[in-house]
């Protein structure tokens, strides 16, 4: 199984809303000991545990799908998880959806036309900006240090949510036990 955390390269972007599939994979590699696998055409920091590969493509988020087909071709993967994150969800939930469109994702949108719609993806709430015209700068933005310790959950979870499904757990079942689907107060904070 390949699990891949969409997100952008560099320190610049290393906190922002758009990088939280990297920091799902982080918080992986913080749990686990793991290979590191270095092969440029790969386009991406790769690491490895218990059998399963994670992903963090290095192409910027625009380019993604070109990492992540370049993996899956080599090792020949049948089922890949793509971690992102969706503005269409509050700040602090987290769903999981099999195939689908790309909502305008240019990660998605990349991931869809170089291997196809039909892959699992964790969908990690962000919310979404007040106006419309401020999508690039949100996503881009870092999330604010009142919003630190929910982020610390979200990414937990999805972890976990991970983890279950190395374990061979169906992913409906993955799903109805780890998704977040409300949020319930209006700071858009998740309330423990």
């Amino acid at each position: 199984m390949l699990f891949v955390g969409l997100g952008n390269p560099g320190s610049a972007y290393a906190k922002t809303r758009h990088n939280v599939g990297f920091m799902v994979i982080d918080e992986l590699l913080r749990r686990y000991s793991h290979d590191t696998i270095k092969k440029t055409a790969f386009q991406g920091e790769l690491f490895k545990i218990k059998d399963h590969f994670f992903l963090k493509p290095t192409t910027f988020m625009n380019l993604s799908g070109e990492s992540i087909a370049a993996v899956k071709k080599f090792y020949k993967i049948d089922d890949v998880v793509v971690i992102h994150d969706d503005l269409d969800l509050p700040f602090g939930a987290i769903r999981f959806k099999l195939g689908g469109g790309h909502g305008g994702h240019n990660g998605l949108k990349s991931t869809d036309a170089l291997i196809g719609k039909m892959y699992l993806r964790v969908r990690v709430g962000i919310g979404r900006p007040e106006h419309k015209g401020e999508v690039s700068s949100f996503v881009l933005g870092k999330y604010g240090a009142d919003q630190d310790q929910a982020l610390q959950k979200q990414i937990s979870q999805c972890a976990d949510a991970v983890e279950a499904l190395w374990s061979s757990e169906s992913w409906e079942d993955v799903a109805s036990k780890y998704s977040i689907k409300k949020v319930p107060n209006k700071a858009n904070v998740p309330i423990a």
